[in-house]
């Protein structure tokens, strides 16, 4: 799986940090808060198509099989429909582009019909008017409504009028008595529906002893036209009607199936999506195969919807483009999604024109339209930045599992796209803002779930080999990431290069293997093994041995299961090698040189004092630190932070009334706490903490007094 390394020289420093200001040369090597700070913008931006809709890196889902996908599988149900709008509330029919709509299919369609709560008003409207115009969104069933309504009126014939009528063309087509519908008429500035139009097509009704209904989206070129807004019927409606029509005697049966439960309990689905679950659930018949059809259901929707997307031509392009752009950035600011989905288009156009430059509409459709079409909501949300908490309108599918199955029908089923998205995925790993270079790894890391030789060759290993810090930390996240989701392979990819020839390849499998081991306890040895075992490698970069240390310490960084990462650096300490004993040293005390929110300081006072096992192997790396030569002055310096963070948490005041006595087996050790704790100095470099004198009463208790 390694990719054959690049002739690039080994570097004695990392050079061109873009997360730090500076030149390269003003920072020869990476500092501890430039690890973690990397590590909490991953955690920080991950999409919820990694670890499920509700996951989260903190608390309980650091750890273990506890993520939202495994193995590439997708349970639950999703359930969206097809990009054609076929808007019915009977069987799936094909739709007639003009011509009569023959009665048996109008018959079919009154028997499950169910009326949305603007269809009184729609009714009464056409009746007096002749003409009406039923505006609403995509695939939300004004088509089934439409036709209903001439039903309802008792025309002797329905027609349907081909697509391609304009309006001014509408009173040529009205010359036969019965009723008429225009579906899905597309406007435009150029072809606006005006008033004038309707007052032409009403005179021609009026002389056929006609009727007339057009359907359109929502749009802002009508022009002097009152449209009635049509609000589909609830799915739980839809889906009752139809099957009370099949199955009569034991509907009430079929409808309290759990599949069938949690359907309607996902709350969003257009009418034509629930009527095709209801012919599925009509079709039960009690076997588990019918079952699992149900519970199948969701996913063959979402898979078909995607499909649709992207394969049909009507489609524009730059829309294609905004559907995969909003999949990466689900759940993020609109604008975001919006800015870079016309850079992917920017992309497409020279893929697909390559003789013609590329342009991109200033003005286009409205928000709401185009995330009506891709099946998404919007909502202003408050979103954290570094100045505090700012309103944007974010995004994000009603179905959520739709980012994943668009991302990989994109890169699987379409391998023509794969030179624009490649460029755009480089473009965007660019980026200067964190989320952006996060959704980048983060789609990356799906890709490489359907594929993983083709995006190790087209985007990872080209990150990893960066001499640029920015674009490997890419890379890590992406592997990272991968890893999670299961991507097959990427755990031995780790490994291997880990003992790579090309320095880069080594720093990437390195600091990948620091951000996944606390998200994956269970990987905690094979990634320790891997990182003692460059260790014990002779290497002369500074900058490497560094990294190792890094990564080696965000296993302490995260998670409820650090006691495990403590219990695995203890076995460290016992090897036969220096280097891997330093290394478990260095990055046990940089661990613990860390006043941050959720550092290992806050853990073992929150948790670890109370567990024997971990109690004792932090103890152990502490008493180790402070008696090697090496290693007692950082130990020291990491030691006054756990008591700065005890000043203002009296649970850790208390771990370190505990944790003291534990540190002594000589005279020289309390001889070395006491003189660190009489000289010690607070934040302001002068005074010293008060709990420092408590803590040299606990290290020098008065004696008893008989």
């Amino acid at each position: 799986m390694t990719v054959p390394p690049s002739e690039a020289t080994e570097p004695d420093a990392v050079l061109e940090d873009p997360y730090v200001g500076g030149d390269a040369d003003d920072e020869p090597e990476e500092r501890t808060q430039e690890a973690r700070a990397a590590q909490r913008e991953l955690f920080a931006h991950t999409p919820g198509f990694i670890l499920g809709p509700t996951a989260s890196f903190g608390g309980s889902l650091v750890g273990g099989a506890q993520h939202g996908v495994s193995g590439g599988q997708v349970t639950g149900d999703v359930f969206l429909g097809g990009k054609t709008e076929i808007h019915h509330h009977g069987p799936a029919a094909q739709a007639h582009v003009s011509g009569e709509i023959p009665s048996e299919r109008q018959d079919a369609l009154a028997e499950v019909f169910v009326e949305g709560p603007a269809f009184a008003e729609a009714l009464e409207r056409l009746r007096e008017e002749r003409v009406l115009v039923l505006s609403g969104s995509h695939a939300g069933g004004r088509y089934a409504a439409a036709r209903m309504l001439l039903h309802r009126l008792g025309v002797p014939a329905v027609h349907a009028l081909p697509a391609e009528t304009t309006p001014s063309a509408l009173p040529a087509q009205l010359t036969q008595p019965g009723g008429y519908v225009l579906r899905g008429l597309p406007l435009s500035r150029n072809r606006p529906l005006r008033d004038t139009h309707l007052y032409a097509a009403r005179d021609q009704l009026k002389k056929a002893g006609a009727h007339l209904v057009v359907t359109v989206e929502k749009s802002p070129f009508l022009l002097g036209v009152t449209p009635v807004v049509w609000e589909p019927p609830s799915a739980q409606d839809v889906v009752r009607a139809l099957v009370v029509s099949r199955r009569k005697g034991d509907a009430d049966a079929l409808l309290g199936l759990a599949p069938v439960r949690e359907f309607l309990a996902r709350g969003h689905h257009r009418p034509a999506e629930a009527a095709e679950f209801a012919e599925a659930l009509a079709a039960y018949d009690g076997s588990p195969e019918a079952l699992a059809r149900l519970r199948d259901f969701g996913q063959t929707a979402v898979e078909k919807q995607c499909r649709d997307w992207l394969g049909d031509p009507a489609t524009d392009l730059r829309e294609k483009a905004f559907l995969i752009s909003l999949a990466v950035f689900d759940h993020a600011p609109y604008v975001l999604a919006a800015e870079l989905a016309d850079k992917l288009f920017v992309h497409f156009q020279r893929l697909q024109n390559p003789d013609q430059p590329p342009s991109i509409p200033v003005f286009g459709p409205d928000a709401s339209e185009r995330l009506d079409f891709a099946r998404a909501d919007g909502e202003l949300l408050e979103e954290q930045t570094d100045w505090g908490p700012v309103p944007q309108f974010s995004t994000r599918f009603r179905e959520e599992r739709t980012p994943r199955v668009l991302l990989t029908e994109v890169w699987t089923n379409h391998p023509s796209a794969r030179p624009a998205l490649v460029a755009w995925l480089k473009e965007l790993a660019r980026d200067g803002r964190p989320v952006v270079r996060t959704r980048a790894a983060a789609a990356t890391a799906l890709l490489a779930l359907a594929d993983l030789p083709s995006a190790v060759a087209l985007l990872i290993d080209g990150w990893a080999v960066s001499r640029s810090f920015g674009p490997r930390v890419t890379a890590a996240n992406t592997l990272t990431l991968a890893q999670l989701l299961n991507a097959p392979a990427v755990l031995r990819l780790l490994t291997q290069w880990c003992t790579d020839a090309h320095w880069a390849r080594r720093w990437t499998a390195i600091r990948a293997l620091g951000l996944l081991t606390p998200l994956r306890p269970d990987l905690a040895g094979p990634a320790l093994t891997a990182l003692a075992a460059r260790a014990r490698a002779d290497t002369s970069s500074v900058a490497e041995a560094n990294n190792l240390v890094e990564s080696t310490a965000l296993l302490l960084s995260v998670g409820a299961r650090r006691g495990e990462m403590l219990s695995e650096l203890v076995r460290l300490l016992y090897l036969d090698t220096s280097a891997v004993r330093a290394l478990a040293l260095n990055a046990f005390v940089r661990a613990c040189d860390n006043a941050e929110e959720n550092a290992l300081v806050d853990w073992y006072a929150d948790t670890g004092m109370y567990e024997a096992d971990s109690a004792r192997d932090l103890a152990t790396l502490w008493r180790t630190a402070l008696g090697d030569r090496v290693h007692t002055r950082q130990a020291l310096n990491a030691l006054r932070t756990w008591v700065l963070v005890a000043q203002y948490r009296p649970d850790t005041a208390r771990a370190l009334e505990l944790l003291l006595p534990a540190l002594v087996v000589t005279a020289a050790d309390r001889d070395r706490l006491a003189h660190e704790l009489r000289t010690m100095r607070a934040e302001d470099g002068f005074s010293r903490p008060a709990l420092a004198d408590h803590l040299l009463a606990v290290l020098h208790p008065a004696p008893a007094t008989s």
